[in-house]
């Protein structure tokens, strides 16, 4: 047995395992060009191979597949075990069933992206194996540094439902501002706070391991300019509440913390309660005194936070409170997206022109990756899989994009479209060719009959094959600017090794523009489609044979879909 042949073979018994006991030509030909990409030149070859391995597998059982799987090539079968376990996430630290509570907090800054949603989705798998209850909360307490965009609110709440993420708690801390004061007031009275009023001076006192003199001062006289600080009277930078840890901390950053700051709200709005507090609690302070009050048990987060929970932990010691098991994960990239929302905000600042909004599918946010056509159980399966390591975790365009083409593969109707269109004129009698719309669905079908004189469109580059067969329909051979009927048989396509071809009735033919996203370059080409694709609407997926994925992105007289990979 050669290489090629063992090497298609393999794949096409796992394709037929994985769905059942039927192997698909293509998806053994996908399958091969996602893992083998330097075997394209001979895509031709391995089609028409893979065609006639396929054909013996599946008229055997799917246990006598399975046994040649394992008798064969042992290292797929245990690959794809694997995989399914790798599905499961890892047990959750001291997690005790009907008692986990778990948090998702974003910034509402901008649109979440592939590595927001890993906690949000690791949040609700874990709510749901441990009975638990997920809560939702958006962390808006920085309108001058960390401005929150009004719309994010709802595009957050939307990309969450896409997820099939569902919370069963939301809160908004900007609404919770006297809370926060009433902790801060506590602390203050407890001795584990400060009013510090030494402006920058107080800055470069701590990083000279000393402190503002007012750290010594009796709680009444530090309750008093807290309350001056929530009427006004103090301007932005004139005092602050820091947290009273060890001035002389290896770690700058953990020396008596900045936990309640003033912030010109009249040169600063926030989007949802204006200029009503000029106080407001930096990200530290309002996230340990939410996570208590909440009830939150387990803390996922970025391992870029491990100071973060060293800070929190001087709150709890403070006030006397239970502290939740902290889990700090990696970071997660999407190979040739970007993901920071600060790059992406700037380019959309300065280029504006040149992107399609927050959502263009060169991004990685959640709302670009709906876009461009990944599914979200794809998204799902790819977080889950990667789990709550603390390694950072670079997910591979070609992994998302393979894990995402076993699912459209399923449910994408095959539309006909020709990208270099000529048009040619039948000879022949008439035929009646029927076409599913999908393979597994053979009996969902749409007609076209094409006689003497119709005018075809074809790809110019399949002219010169000199004879070919229009899928579903007849061989036909090339004769000037004619095709001229052979024969209907698909034995007779068969035994002369012709290809298959697709082609698009000139009558009703649909013109449609097709955005490729390249990195950040946007290709648009365009193509003629047979008059089918008129049956979608905006959001369908959708596979352009021999071209690739599909998401229709607007209908009309004219198509416009984005490509979502092959």
């Amino acid at each position: 047995m050669s290489d090629l042949v063992r090497l298609v073979r393999a794949y096409a018994l796992r394709n037929a395992v994985k769905h059942g006991g039927k192997a698909r030509a293509e998806s053994v030909l996908s399958m091969i060009m996602s893992d083998r990409p330097e075997m394209r030149p001979i895509a031709k070859q391995i089609l028409e191979l893979a065609r006639e391995i396929v054909s013996e597998i599946n008229r055997m059982s799917l246990e006598e597949q399975r046994a040649l799987l394992q008798q064969e090539f042992p290292g797929l079968l245990e690959e794809e075990r694997k995989k399914e376990e790798r599905k499961t996430v890892q047990p959750l630290p001291g997690a005790v069933e009907g008692k986990v509570t778990l948090r998702f907090a974003p910034n509402p800054d901008f649109y979440i992206h592939l590595g927001n949603a890993r906690p949000a989705i690791l949040c609700d798998e874990y709510a749901k194996i441990y009975k638990g209850k997920m809560i939702l909360r958006f962390e808006d307490t920085d309108p001058r540094t960390k401005t929150p965009l009004k719309e994010a609110y709802d595009a957050i709440r939307e990309d969450l439902r896409w997820l099939d993420v569902k919370w069963h708690e939301e809160y908004v801390q900007s609404a919770r501002l006297e809370i926060y004061y009433d902790v801060a007031r506590e602390m203050l009275k407890r001795g584990c706070a400060y009013i510090d009023t030494c402006k920058e001076e107080g800055k470069r006192l701590l990083l000279q391991g000393k402190h503002c003199p007012t750290r010594e001062r009796e709680a009444e006289w530090q309750l008093e300019q807290f309350d001056k600080m929530v009427e006004g009277a103090f301007k932005e930078g004139e005092a602050l509440l820091r947290i009273k840890t060890d001035p002389t901390h290896p770690n700058p950053s953990i020396r008596d913390w900045a936990a309640l700051r003033i912030i010109n709200v009249e040169k600063y709005p926030h989007p949802l309660v204006g200029s009503k507090y000029w106080v407001w609690p930096l990200y530290n302070f309002s996230v340990s005194v939410d996570d208590h009050l909440m009830g939150v048990t387990h803390v996922i987060r970025g391992r870029e936070h491990e100071v973060n929970t060293e800070k929190q932990l001087y709150v709890y010691k403070c006030m006397g409170w239970d502290v939740p098991v902290f889990i700090h994960t990696g970071r997660l990239k999407l190979e040739g997206f970007i993901l920071s929302k600060s790059k992406i905000r700037e380019l959309l600042s300065k280029h504006k022109e040149e992107f399609l909004g927050p959502d263009d599918p060169r991004f990685g946010t959640i709302a670009s990756l709906r876009r461009r056509g990944i599914l979200p159980e794809t998204i799902r399966e790819v977080i889950l899989s990667v789990g709550i390591k603390e390694s950072d975790a670079t997910i591979s365009w070609v992994n998302l994009s393979s894990a995402n083409r076993v699912l459209l593969d399923r449910r994408a109707d095959r539309i006909m479209a020709v990208a270099e269109p000529r048009e040619m004129v039948y000879e022949g009698e008439c035929v009646d060719a029927e076409i599913p719309y999908h393979p597994d669905v053979p009996a969902r079908k749409r007609k076209y009959r094409i006689c003497r004189g119709d005018r075809i469109l074809v790809d110019e580059r399949d002219l010169g094959l000199g004879e070919f067969r229009l899928m579903g329909a007849a061989n036909v051979k090339v004769e000037g600017d004619r095709l001229v009927f052979v024969s209907r048989e698909l034995e007779h396509a068969l035994r002369r090794k012709l290809q298959v071809i697709q082609w698009v009735p000139s009558e009703g033919a649909v013109r449609t523009k097709i955005y490729v996203p390249q990195g950040l370059e946007l290709r648009r080409l365009h193509a003629v489609a047979e008059r089918a694709l008129r049956e979608y609407g905006p959001g369908s997926p959708l596979q352009l044979i021999r071209f690739g994925f599909v998401r229709v992105e607007r209908a009309g007289e004219a198509y416009e879909l984005i490509f979502t990979h092959e």
